[in-house]
């Protein structure tokens, strides 16, 4: 298996056991649920600044994803991916790809490039972000494709963790799993707690730089 491929078992024992060493020692604590998102500005495919501050007083979701990982293609050839981000920008919510590869990475895309992939995959964002440089990755902690955080309109992270409990690289299971997202959104726009705020994040390493 190649080695950018891993099943994140344990939040923090799994991290040291399972990431590239290189990534491991440049990874920072993260985003924590039930404090204040990270700050970030950077520009997204089509060229405009985008920062977190613009999105104030809005639900935020934020996805990290990858050109090359197989778990990340499987929740858009399920139709999930698309379907959940419809479902979002229905109900008023922002939501953030997030490509994280580093230009000296073989799954690197300039933006016009990563445009067009995400257009390819039927993927409907909000704003594709483009963070070459590992930063905004890195602020948030986020360790794989389909890694997923969920920022009240309050600022604070209210999910973190897996997009859903299939662990799988296979449309099929994905399209039968749990989608912990969903179920965190559906929770805040009832105005309930979070029944599940944190939950194992899995998939394809991020292509960080050294």
């Amino acid at each position: 298996m190649n080695r950018r491929l891993f099943l994140l078992e344990n939040v923090t024992l799994g991290l040291a056991a399972t990431l590239p060493i290189g990534v491991l020692a440049s990874m920072p604590a993260g985003a924590e649920v039930g404090r204040a998102a990270p700050a970030f500005a950077l520009q997204d495919a089509g060229g405009q600044a985008r920062k977190l501050s613009d999105f104030t007083g809005k639900t935020v979701v934020l996805e990290w994803s990858s050109s090359s990982c197989p778990f990340a293609a499987a929740q858009y050839t399920s139709g999930r991916m698309q379907d959940l981000q419809q479902w979002a920008a229905s109900r008023g919510i922002v939501w953030l790809t997030v490509l994280s590869s580093h230009p000296s990475r073989s799954d690197y895309l300039p933006a016009a490039q990563a445009e067009a992939f995400n257009r390819k995959r039927g993927g409907g964002p909000s704003a594709l972000l483009i963070d070459g440089s590992g930063a905004m990755g890195r602020a948030y902690g986020a360790a794989t494709a389909n890694h997923m955080f969920v920022i009240a309109a309050n600022g604070m992270v209210a999910y973190a963790g897996g997009i859903d409990d299939s662990k799988s690289m296979k449309a099929k299971e994905v399209a039968a799993s749990r989608n912990h997202v969903r179920a965190a959104l559906e929770d805040m726009l009832a105005g309930r707690p979070v029944a599940t705020p944190a939950t194992e994040p899995f998939g394809c390493a991020l292509a960080y730089g050294s």
